[in-house]
Formats: C-alpha cells, structure tokens, sequence
C-alpha cells in the first residue's frame, strides 16, 4: 500500500522563526486555541490569530481555513496561493503572504500578514477617510494595470481595494486583495466577457455609495479605458451597464440563499482577510 500523505507547510522566507515561535505546524492551523474564526460558510473559515513577536510587538495574521476537497488537482489554498503569486509577479501589490499547506485529509488553508495600515475601499468612504475622487485615478490604474498584465480578478469590489489610511494626501497606496479567483486572461476570443466582469463588478459595488455620481462612474471607466488602451469606450459603457444589470439580479438571489455570505470583520478587528 502506498504511504500516507504528508501535512504540509510552507512558511515563506522570513517567517519561519515565527511561525516556531507560536508553535504552528499544518495540523495547529486547525487546532491552535489562538485562532478564532470569525466567519463560518460551507466551504472554508476565516480566522484571526493574533500574538507577540520575539521583541514583544503585537501582530495579527489571517487564517483561511478550507473544507476537504476529492478529486481536484489543486486545493482552494493553492488555488489562492497562486492568485497571489500572480499579482506579485505582475507587480500589482497585493496581501503579504506567510504561509500555506495542506493535511493529508485535503484540508487546506493559506495565512496572510494583517494589512494594518490599511481599510477597505467600501469603509473608508462613509468613514469620511477619503472620497471617491481620491480613489477614482489609483482605482482605476490598478484594474487597468491587472488587465494588461493579463490577469483577472473576478471578485474586483471596492471592497478589495485595501487603502492606505495613512497616505489619503494622493491615495496611491493600495492593495489588491481576496486572490483566490485571480487567474490569467483567456485567449482572445473570450476575454472581453472577463475583463466586462472585473469592471461591472467594481461598477456595481459603487452603487452602495449614494455620494458616488454618475458622472463619476464614467470618469472612472473612462480612466481605465484610457490606461488599459480600450478605443471603443461607448460599447465598453454599455457591455458594462448591462453586466451590472445582471449582477444586481444575481446578488438578490445569493443573499437570500446565504444571508451570512457578505458578515462583516468585527469592528476593530482585522485588515485583509
């Protein structure tokens, strides 16, 4: 018979000590007593795990926990590892990564470093931290950049758009989070639905912001269209409008279905999960 698979964890460079430190190998991911999940869906948790460093500091890592899966080539960890990767290769600044694995049952999961200088794009408007003609330019960059990098996003919220708190002035600091659908663009032939998708989502989300203009929504697609080299922003504006059409009829039907999908982070609590 064949040996059993092994757990695995891999630590990236520099986080090894601690990760010894808290005392953490594949198997604590799931039974650590400092992890605490905050939100529990079908297929995964998410987790803060918060401790002192070597010199006293306070930190705070996000833990994503995920259900067993059979018959897949890759589990939801490395599907969001690789997500990650792709962003850093690409230059697009993204979540620090510290590490990931898999027990032999399948379960997997990914730890991240909390972003605590940073709040998402959704929050920090109604919290009066910035406007969204701050954010429009470096927003609108940002998609481009992803899209001529080839890459997609396909959860690109103005939620997942991170802030830095600190650097309002120009709003140029952001970070591009939740990579576990980042994936490269397809071959030509469909790869306008995607990159529709990736701006209809961000279109959609400035909805819940009723200081968000119409003017303002095309200031952005107009931005964007302008750094990623579109030529025909009219027909982008209008695929975009009735993608965004669709999204709000789908959004009803999955809220009603799982009314817990969209919890928020405790108040106070983590930046980046």
């Amino acid at each position: 018979m064949p040996a059993p698979a092994p757990n695995i964890l891999h630590a990236a460079a520099g986080f090894q000590p601690l990760m010894r430190l808290i005392g953490l190998d594949a198997e604590a991911v799931f039974e650590h007593p400092d992890i605490k999940p905050w939100r529990t869906i079908a297929d995964r948790q998410n987790c803060t795990l918060d401790f002192h460093d070597e010199e006293g500091r306070p930190k705070r890592w996000h833990v994503k926990r995920y259900t067993a899966v059979r018959g897949r080539s890759k589990t939801p960890a490395e599907q969001e590892v690789g997500g990650i990767q792709l962003l850093q290769g690409a230059g697009i600044p993204t979540v620090p990564l510290v590490g990931w694995g898999v027990l032999a049952d399948r379960r997997s999961f990914v730890i991240v470093e909390d972003l605590a200088d940073y709040r998402p794009g959704d929050k920090i408007l109604p919290a009066g931290g910035a406007t969204f003609g701050q954010l429009l330019e470096p927003t609108a960059d940002l998609a481009a950049k992803l899209h001529t990098a080839n890459l997609h996003h396909r959860d690109l919220y103005l939620c997942h758009f991170f802030v830095n708190t600190a650097n309002t002035a120009n709003t140029a600091d952001l970070r591009l989070i939740d990579c576990a659908r980042v994936k490269r663009l397809p071959p030509v032939l469909t790869r306008g639905r995607w990159v529709v998708k990736d701006l209809s989502q961000f279109w959609y989300s400035t909805f819940k912001h009723p200081e968000i203009t119409d003017a303002q929504r095309d200031a952005w697609l107009r931005r964007y269209a302008s750094r990623a080299g579109v030529e025909n922003f009219e027909r982008l504006r209008s695929r975009v409008r009735r993608k965004v059409d669709w999204i709000a009829r789908h959004d009803k039907k999955l809220n009603r279905a799982q009314p817990n999908r969209n919890i928020s982070i405790p108040a106070g609590g983590p930046r980046g999960a």
